[in-house]
């Protein structure tokens, strides 16, 4: 049996013992992989993940840099309480489009507003319309990582916990001559964690049905 075959397995296994079965995010992946977007959503036991970190830290204003179809929009929205917000932010119109149907069918769409537009233009805006986030989700394009930890710095709020996603790339990380922008934005983003006194952070490897990668955990002082 490979490893890959075996973490499968494992996530399975967890899934079905600890996350029970749920029509309304089972329903979003179908409709995201009808639309065509890319099945590169975080999987049910991440958005566990999500979900727990977020009830956990109490978060009532929550800030999503990547939508895609909205899934990991909708697990974090339900740990909300009900006067918290997502603003989750989505570049293409077309998957936002997907997300926003999929998050009203899940009952979310009060708790969700989804901004389109590149994120780096739209991250300005939030300082004016948004107040400071107590979590936030960078789960976009790796290149900006470095940019988008920038501005969760000044979007946050002391303690904030920021998270973000796919930092492993099948371990290509630590590969410093990489030609992949995609490496070298994550270990540009690294370095900056690394140089922040304004954060302390750690990373998580992770395996399962998503391969290996892994997340970075971090909170701000």
């Amino acid at each position: 049996m490979t490893n890959f075959n075996v973490w499968n397995n494992v996530d399975e296994y967890f899934m079905e013992k600890l996350i029970p079965a749920d029509t309304e995010l089972e329903a979003v992946l179908q409709a995201n992989k009808a639309a065509g977007i890319p099945e590169i959503d975080v999987s049910p036991t991440q958005g566990r993940l999500l979900y727990l970190l977020a009830k956990i830290k109490g978060a009532k204003n929550i800030l999503e840099i990547g939508t895609l179809g909205g899934y990991s929009s909708i697990w974090m929205a339900r740990a909300l309480p009900n006067e918290g917000k997502i603003y989750t932010l989505e570049i293409d119109s077309e998957y936002a489009s997907v997300a926003k149907q999929n998050i009203k069918n899940a009952g979310c769409e009060n708790k969700v507003e989804i901004i389109v537009g590149d994120a780096l233009e739209t991250l300005p805006t939030l300082k004016k319309i948004a107040p400071p986030f107590d979590l936030i989700f960078i789960d976009a394009d790796k290149p900006n990582n470095p940019h988008y930890l920038k501005w969760a710095l000044e979007l946050a709020n002391s303690g904030a916990v920021i998270i973000a996603d796919n930092v492993v790339r099948d371990g290509a990380v630590v590969d410093e001559k990489s030609k992949d922008e995609r490496v070298q934005g994550v270990r540009q983003f690294i370095d900056l964690l690394q140089g922040e006194s304004r954060i302390e952070s750690t990373a998580i490897q992770t395996v399962g049905n998503k391969g290996y990668d892994g997340f970075v955990l971090a909170v701000v002082n």
